[in-house]
């Protein structure tokens, strides 16, 4: 870890959040521009939140799968909304073994096409439906504009209820589920849904997309079934993802000046042991003690680490354990160990405000309850935040200055050239809009006609 700090969040978020990214050992960058490297600490954040919704995916009857990574351009080609929105984004292979191939492959943008047609072999009858597939992989698109995590080539991705549970729950972020406009929709879909979260500088981040793709690739893919009356019927298909841009919002949403803050049911290490020490005597009897709190909090569930490295003195431990974001670090010298004690320090609470003494017997309920603690202040704190950078403007001078700094909450009359008069003139974007409507109408912020829907509108990544 190098002793500089980092960036103030204050004065330039995006040089924050780069610097936070590689210091932390999240992940580097690839040789390939738009890839990135995800290391073990970052990937190691990437596998609990992957299995807490492989859960939550496998309780509603959803079975994993995997399907190819090259898929040919044909297949991409038979849905044409589709090959018009990926077209710029796509990476196609056209050799092979030394030769030139028949046929281009293309590496998947997203694997509706792959998926429909070999739903087309596996669906015969209504007998096989509903048909639950989930696919974890990556998908390549070739993006212009890349920042780690956020936006890269490469990307890891994976019901819209399933999401926002999880970011709430797990993640500790708020975030408001709701419906895309036709220009944020999904291509190939009927309808697209999102949820929308607030990151640490006002903007807003797309955090995971679910969408109703109607008859339109069941068409295109003949996938077909004999109902029970023995019509053949064309079937009706969904697709969603969620992916490693998540990473991102943790870490946006919840990060200070000092480092990451992440929330204790995702964090790779929900607590770490800081043993101090001046000499091998000192040395014996708190390693002794560490070792024994270690393995208590282990047995009680606790994703607990020991920092026992030789050389790095106590002070640069906490500022590095303050940098990986470790949730609670659990402080142990020979005063301690005399009265039985250990200082628990909170990562959401620095300095004194954070810390507390609490006795080595009863440690593992101890570290238990203050972690759901820090779950429930980190979620807490998000929610202000929204809530205090997010207006309901009156008129358009209002609307211009609310999504400067935040999120806009306006009606619309559901026209796409307001919609785009709205980013052309300020460069937000219509985020989403939200399942939860007002019983009034209005009249929209844009235009003044009436309006019967409300939307966010908000600069986002």
């Amino acid at each position: 870890m190098s002793d500089l700090k980092l960036p103030a969040r204050s004065e330039d978020f995006s040089e924050w959040y780069n610097e936070l990214v590689l210091r932390s050992e999240l992940a580097d960058y690839a040789p390939v521009r738009g890839c990135m490297i995800v290391r073990p600490y970052g990937w190691a954040l990437w596998e609990n939140i992957q299995q807490s919704l492989d859960r939550s995916f496998k309780a509603t009857g959803h079975l994993n799968a995997a399907f190819p990574l090259l898929i040919p351009r044909s297949f991409i080609e038979k849905e044409k909304s589709h090959v018009a929105g990926f077209s710029p984004e796509l990476a196609v292979v056209t050799h092979g073994g030394g030769e030139e191939l028949e046929e281009p492959l293309v590496v998947r943008p997203t694997s509706e096409t792959i998926i429909g047609h070999s739903f087309s072999k596996w669906i015969q009858s209504y007998r096989d439906l509903p048909l639950l597939i989930n696919q974890w992989n990556s998908v390549v698109r070739w993006e212009m504009r890349t920042k780690l995590f956020l936006r890269t080539s490469e990307f890891y991705r994976q019901m819209l209820d399933i999401y926002t549970k999880f970011a709430v729950h797990d993640a500790a972020i708020p975030v408001i589920p709701g419906l895309k406009s036709e220009s944020e929709r999904f291509a190939g879909a009927d309808q697209t849904y999102s949820i929308e979260a607030m990151m640490g500088d006002g903007k807003a981040l797309q955090s995971g997309t679910s969408h109703n793709l109607g008859q339109n690739f069941a068409k295109a893919f003949e996938i077909r079934y004999l109902d029970k009356n023995g019509v053949l019927q064309h079937c009706w298909t969904t697709s969603w993802g969620l992916s490693t841009r998540f990473i991102g919002a943790i870490i946006m949403v919840h990060g200070d000046d000092q480092g990451l803050i992440l929330p204790p049911r995702l964090a790779p290490h929900q607590a770490v042991i800081v043993p101090i020490y001046k000499n091998d005597e000192e040395k014996a009897q708190v390693m002794e003690a560490a070792g024994r709190i270690k393995a208590e909090l282990a047995d009680s569930n606790v994703r607990v680490i020991l920092d026992a490295r030789e050389g790095p003195n106590p002070g640069f431990k906490f500022n590095d354990w303050e940098m990986r974001g470790v949730p609670l670090r659990i402080e142990i010298g020979p005063k301690d160990v005399q009265k039985s004690t250990v200082v628990l320090a909170r990562r959401d609470k620095p300095g004194k405000e954070g810390k507390s003494f609490v006795p080595q017997s009863g440690i593992a309920e101890a570290v238990t309850q203050m972690l759901d603690a820090i779950q429930k202040a980190l979620y807490d704190r998000a929610l202000n935040f929204r809530q205090a950078n997010t207006a309901d403007p009156k008129d358009y001078p209002a609307f211009r200055a609310a999504v400067e700094k935040g999120f806009a909450h306006s009606f619309w009359c559901g026209s796409a050239q307001c919609e785009k008069s709205i980013k052309d003139d300020t460069k937000a974007t219509l985020r989403c809009i939200p399942l939860d409507q007002p019983n009034d109408d209005g009249t929209c912020i844009c235009c003044g006609k009436p309006a019967q829907q409300k939307a966010y509108f908000a600069k986002a990544y």
